[in-house]
């Protein structure tokens, strides 16, 4: 395990394969920690140098989560690329983990290379689907939301096939620290990233699960509208999290992202 502090907290990473080429980073989404990208990253790191981080609030990484805006999270992961001395890198976003690779991009484009913007938009939610949220978290943990957070996670054959493996996700969601899910929920609540993606001039990919109930398709062509050039692509049989459903297919698109965008 490895621990730095940055922006003012303290961010546990991973930090693997060889430093020649660009790095590739991930950045998980909202109740999850770096683990989701386990079977997405474990064959690229033997060529490529591929970065995961836990957000603030999730997973071993600490801040004070009363922080809360996108722009906080994307500052911690400039820190934190900053002490890595990673140079311009591919990001890859998942969810709130897309919002903060958009929000890099415009606080830090020295940073970014390329993006991959999973399963997410400029704009997630409405003020009250949160505020549901937020309350139902408050009064009764994230055990009271697991099972319906499950539904939108995952898509009903994956979730009839694998109910081991359900557990093991939903452990990973109810597990995580309520203040820093909160923190990420009212980010999300307040952010509108419309202006900042019509800005966007790097090579871009946005990619989302057919099945995906909390980043919906509709949500994904949107944001491969806004933004210049971008390409869109949908994974059959996935939900919001193909990096767990379909990890050989994210990689796959991750890997022709990396072709596309070195041209």
């Amino acid at each position: 395990m490895h621990f730095v502090r940055a922006n003012g907290g303290i961010v546990h990473y991973a930090d693997e394969g060889p430093r020649s080429g660009r790095a590739i980073v991930f950045i998980n989404s909202l109740g999850t920690d770096f683990r989701i990208w386990d079977d997405v990253a474990a064959p690229l790191v033997r060529d490529k140098r591929v970065i995961r981080f836990d957000k603030r609030g999730h997973g071993l990484s600490s801040h004070d989560v009363q922080a809360g805006s996108i722009a906080d999270f994307a500052s911690d992961l400039a820190a934190l690329l900053d002490h890595l001395r990673s140079g311009p890198a591919t990001i890859v976003g998942l969810s709130i983990g897309g919002m903060i690779a958009q929000e890099l991009y415009r606080l830090r484009p020295d940073l970014v290379a390329s993006l991959v913007l999973n399963d997410t938009g400029h704009k997630i939610g409405t003020d009250e689907f949160w505020s549901g949220r937020i309350a139902a978290v408050e009064s009764g943990g994230l055990d009271a939301i697991a099972d319906a957070v499950m539904q939108r996670w995952l898509t009903e054959d994956y979730r009839t096939k694998y109910p081991d493996m359900v557990g093991g996700w939903k452990a990973m969601l109810s597990r995580t620290p309520k203040e820093g899910y909160l923190a990420a929920c009212r980010a999300i609540s307040k952010a509108d990233l419309t202006e900042g993606a019509k800005k966007i001039r790097t090579p871009t990919t946005v990619i989302v699960g057919d099945q995906d109930l909390s980043t919906p398709p509709d949500l994904a062509r949107e944001l491969a509208s806004l933004v210049p050039g971008a390409k869109l692509e949908i994974v059959q049989g996935a939900g919001h999290l193909p990096c767990i459903e379909k990890p050989v297919v994210l990689r796959s698109l991750i890997e022709a992202h990396l072709e596309w965008a070195a041209r």
